[in-house]
């Protein structure tokens, strides 16, 4: 029995959501078992990119015969730069981590505040004033719990990170097993 092109297409999908489903399982299961070692990885993994992005900059400042003479400078400066961060970041895992971590607290504050003020702001066109009263309050509160304490925000977007991503993987595993089943 040979197969059709829509059958091996439609294979091909279910292992992709498979595959994706429990890739995001084992890292929601490392994120929660291990949160210190796992955000450790994310961060040597980000460190390494800013090396390989710099190492890119600077190849084209250097090798670029199109480009001025200032473009390649601006290339070749910015490629060091992204060098120098990524092994400063490597050096210092630990630091860096942390560092990570607030930034990305303060981060999410600030645009949980900011979307909570634009909530506010266009309450005259919600369709359910309530509502949006409510989430723009809830999100400026939250931003701002966030603003005052952005490590300990960080560690609770991280377990809610491990969380979703052990339940979205389930979930995606099982859809695979069900995706395509009624174009037989």
């Amino acid at each position: 029995m040979s197969k059709t092109p829509e059958s091996t297409a439609v294979n091909g999908i279910r292992a992709a959501i498979g595959i994706g489903g429990l890739l995001a399982a084992i890292v929601g299961i490392l994120v929660l078992v291990w949160p210190g070692r796992t955000a450790m990885v994310v961060t040597a993994i980000i460190a390494i990119y800013a090396i390989a992005a710099g190492l890119t900059y600077a190849g084209l400042g250097i090798f670029s015969k199109s480009k001025g003479g200032w473009a390649r400078v601006g290339h070749i400066a910015l490629g060091i730069l992204f060098i120098i961060a990524g092994v400063v970041a490597l050096m210092s895992l630990g630091q860096t981590m942390l560092w990570l971590a607030v930034f990305l607290g303060v981060m999410v504050g600030i645009m949980w505040v900011v979307e909570g003020v634009v909530a506010l702001t266009t309450l005259g066109d919600a369709s359910s004033k309530g509502w949006s009263a409510l989430f723009a309050v809830l999100s400026i509160i939250a931003g701002i719990l966030l603003l005052f304490s952005p490590l300990w925000g960080a560690e609770v977007l991280w377990w809610l990170l491990g969380i979703s991503l052990v339940v979205l993987g389930v979930m995606n595993m099982i859809r695979s097993f069900q995706f395509g089943k009624n174009a037989a």
